[in-house]
């Protein structure tokens, strides 16, 4: 029996696995029923309404269906309340479906009102600015939090690190600042091990599962973790706009969890090493990382975050360099996504924030790269010749791209 002493080790190999041994199995089982037998027509009434309302399954209850409640989703869902330092979580099939349904879930409430930091992640960035489900947003810094909240607010937003900057924002802060507004972490940059926005004051932390969780590009789902009263009313938007997590996918997000330490301490050891790396070569201009020298002003690294995580960005000083880099590289894969156990490169500008206002839009010369498990030298090797061919076609920092600054 876990208790809550257990290391964060532990506590992601043995989360969410309670009962597995009274039933005879070492692994979660799979789940694919669609539909459960009900005891009694009043009985599965009452299962039903409970459910259908945001509820927990009831001991002695019917699940129902499988778009109010399933065994194998639950289970991911409090093994990742439980690295998160939660009270509970609710698992959804994307990221941008997690955060669709605390929007919507404050609109319902009268509180379409948001509060929000940049940079934030794209689709984040483009739902909010559209107003697509009917919420309306105040861009701020950190510092004006405060004075952005109006009596409508019903939430502040941020992303630490940032994305796709790899900015480190003070939670604690910004949480002081906000009052009695609820504030949504996304955690998924720095994953459960790095950070846990609820120990420094956050109401809601959110993850795009695809990424770390997961962790082998193979699987999608969003969740949020947070207090009981917001689970409620998140699992009753995800049961009657259908949201719901696919058993196959909460299966290999568990999965993930187990190996989630090893694998993200692995990846942040080969990026910082190659981060420092990077800054020696004169075509690149800057490296944006959070381990490197004068990046975290705040002393947030140790304090908030316990590493500086795996993902970096390279300025390269205009659209033709990253472009030319970007199209070199070969054994890092040019591909949107993050958190894999394969390293990724990707140009921001042009794909994941392509929706974003040209004047918050990262800078045309900015590459991403997720590291992944490689060894530290042959991904140097590949990223070094990428480089060297962006320097042999004689590709100056100051030329910028006419029509991506038109966009």
């Amino acid at each position: 029996m876990l208790n809550g002493d257990a290391h964060f080790e532990t506590l992601a190999v043995h989360g969410g696995m309670g009962g597995l041994g009274e039933s005879g199995a070492h692994v979660p089982p799979i789940d694919f029923s669609t539909t459960n037998p009900l005891p009694g027509v009043e009985s599965g009434g009452e299962s039903y309404e409970n459910l259908a309302t945001g509820h927990p399954l009831a001991d002695g209850s019917s699940a129902v269906y499988q778009r109010l409640w399933q065994p194998g989703v639950a289970r991911f869902e409090e093994s990742l309340a439980a690295l998160e330092g939660a009270e509970g979580a609710v698992a959804f099939s994307t990221g941008m479906a997690a955060l669709s349904a605390v929007l919507i879930a404050g609109v319902r409430a009268g509180t379409g009102h948001v509060v929000a930091l940049r940079p934030l992640y794209g689709g984040t960035d483009h739902v909010l600015e559209s107003g697509l489900l009917g919420t309306t947003v105040t861009w701020c810094a950190p510092t004006e939090v405060r004075d952005a909240i109006r009596p409508d607010t019903g939430l502040v937003v941020l992303e630490s690190p940032a994305n796709p900057t790899l900015d480190l924002v003070d939670i604690a802060a910004v949480v002081a600042r906000a009052g009695s507004v609820p504030v949504l972490v996304d955690n998924t940059f720095a994953s459960p091990l790095l950070q846990q926005p609820v120990r420094h004051g956050a109401t809601l932390v959110m993850h795009s599962a695809t990424k770390f969780l997961g962790g082998h590009g193979d699987v999608m789902g969003g969740v949020v973790a947070g207090p009981e009263d917001w689970l409620v009313r998140l699992r009753q938007v995800r049961a009657l706009t259908g949201g719901l997590l696919h058993p196959f996918a909460a299966y290999l997000l568990h999965r993930g969890l187990r190996t989630l330490p090893i694998r993200v301490r692995a990846q942040q050891e080969t990026a910082a090493a190659l981060a420092v790396r990077l800054m020696r070569h004169p075509v690149v201009r800057d490296v944006l990382y959070p381990g490197l020298p004068g990046r975290d002003p705040d002393g947030l690294i140790g304090r908030q975050v316990a590493g500086p995580g795996s993902i970096l960005a390279l300025d390269l000083g205009s659209f033709s360099a990253a472009q030319a880099f970007t199209e070199a590289c070969e054994l890092v894969t040019h591909a949107v996504s993050l958190g894999g156990v394969d390293s990724l490169v990707q140009h921001p500008a042009s794909l994941t924030h392509r929706p974003v206002t040209a004047d918050a839009r990262p800078g045309a010369g900015i590459v991403r790269l997720s590291i992944g498990l490689e060894h530290v030298e042959d991904l140097a090797t590949d990223l070094f010749r990428a480089l060297d061919a962006v320097a042999a076609a004689n590709i100056r920092p100051e030329m910028l791209t006419k029509r991506l600054l038109a966009q």
